[in-house]
């Protein structure tokens, strides 16, 4: 059922690019989200802070998500999503040179801007662009792309740390989950404004 359902993808480029793209730029905001304590432990902020800064961040995703979704009437999902995608590009450069308390918290606040918004505004396209009576095939797909886009990052970000040493440069590297991601996204909009 999964490879007919991609069968079917395939055929639509919009909902292909999107597919492929969300798979890239998912990937890396489950990475930085998963990897933060992690992270921010190597560079020697305190653990209390950052339990902390990662609890404000889910009080904080929540009114932004809200904010995305009313922004997208007026500016569409996927010019947002390609905004985000940039926050994150954004947040994986200023983590580099992270080494401050203050500069953590301001990380959790940048990624609580963008995780309810990218989340939510990709749940909703995709809902617009599959077939209205296929939509639980599709969206069974979607669910399940979305639990393997959690793969590359991690390995992209341990292979890096090796690498040079460093769990900054793996943080570094997950920017090229991000770009691949708004390449696809970016062919997406183009199909979009030529309709």
């Amino acid at each position: 059922r999964v490879f007919h359902t991609l069968a079917k993808i395939r055929q639509d480029k919009r909902m292909f690019y999107f597919i492929v793209g969300y798979f890239f730029y998912i990937d890396g905001v489950y990475t930085i989200i998963s990897m933060a304590t992690t992270y921010g432990g190597e560079v020697g902020i305190d653990s209390t802070l950052m339990i902390a800064a990662l609890l404000l961040t889910q009080v904080i995703a929540f009114p932004f998500a809200i904010l995305a979704g009313i922004l997208s009437k007026k500016y569409g999902p996927i010019k947002l999503i390609k905004i985000y995608i940039l926050i994150y590009i954004f947040i994986a450069i200023f983590g580099f040179q992270l080494d401050k308390a203050w500069e953590f918290w301001f990380l959790a606040i940048m990624v609580a801007l963008a995780q309810g918004g990218v989340q939510s505004l990709s749940r909703s396209y995709f809902g617009k662009i599959v077939p209205k009576n296929e939509s639980n095939e599709y969206f069974g797909f979607f669910d399940i792309f979305g639990k393997f886009a959690d793969f590359f990052g991690p390995l992209i970000l341990t292979v890096t740390a090796l690498l040079f040493k460093s769990s900054r440069y793996g943080i570094l590297a997950l920017i090229v989950l991000f770009i691949i991601g708004y390449w696809m996204v970016d062919k997406v909009q183009k199909i979009d404004n030529a309709k």
